[in-house]
């Protein structure tokens, strides 16, 4: 059940908030091959292409591929040269994405990240950072944007809603507006490039996705 506005759970220690994490990592631990082979093939170009069209400076860019899941965009992104990183809080992710990419992977919950600083010239979050509950996002955001190098990227999409939070299924989520989600962005130091709906080419209610593009100044 999803609701308005503030946490789900206010009150609750960050420390429990964090436990909401652990929930969707058990999904997709338990769902790890179903998600593989339903999810391999998703046409991301436009939002591949929205990262990559932000970035400054003369590639190869290293990339951190934010809740990379089984590696599928590890692999594009190192196809065209790039130097990779993979992050995911599901082992059985980290183990696939290995397997598939043979670049850096590591097994960290989105809540409790261990990043270098000054390191990334780019964050690819592609359908990641929604999960994280809102009472801690601001520190996520923060722990990223410290790993930027200055005039770094970092791409999010992310379905999008009127604010709503909590689990659906056995998933935790925020489905954040545009205006919300532009608030902490910019309150975590980032400046926004550009943002988006997708599908590409469908009426605003036929899409879901709410895609931004920022850079650490």
């Amino acid at each position: 059940m999803m609701n308005d506005g503030n946490p789900l759970f206010p009150d609750t220690p960050g420390t429990e908030l964090a436990q909401l994490t652990a929930v969707t990592i058990g999904h997709y631990e338990r769902e790890a091959a179903s998600y593989r082979e339903g999810t391999w093939n998703h046409d991301v170009s436009q939002n591949r292409a929205a990262l990559l069209a932000a970035m400054e400076g003369k590639p190869p860019f290293h990339i951190l591929d934010f809740g990379c899941g089984p590696g599928r965009d590890l692999v594009y992104f190192r196809s065209l040269g790039h130097r990779l990183t993979g992050l995911d809080g599901s082992a059985t992710f980290v183990e696939m994405a290995r397997a598939h990419a043979g670049c850096e992977v590591l097994h960290q919950d989105f809540v409790a990240l261990d990043l270098p600083a000054n390191c990334f010239d780019g964050v690819f979050a592609n359908a990641s950072l929604f999960h994280v509950p809102r009472a801690l996002l601001p520190e996520v955001l923060a722990r990223l944007h410290a790993s930027l190098r200055p005039r770094g990227v970092l791409f999010c999409s992310n379905p999008r809603g009127e604010n709503q939070e909590g689990f659906n299924g056995d998933r935790y989520g925020v489905f954040y507006n545009l205006a919300a989600w532009r608030t902490l962005l910019t309150a975590a130091g980032f400046a926004e490039i550009d943002h988006y709906y997708r599908p590409p080419g469908l009426p605003r209610h036929q899409q879901p996705w709410l895609a931004t593009v920022w850079r650490r100044p």
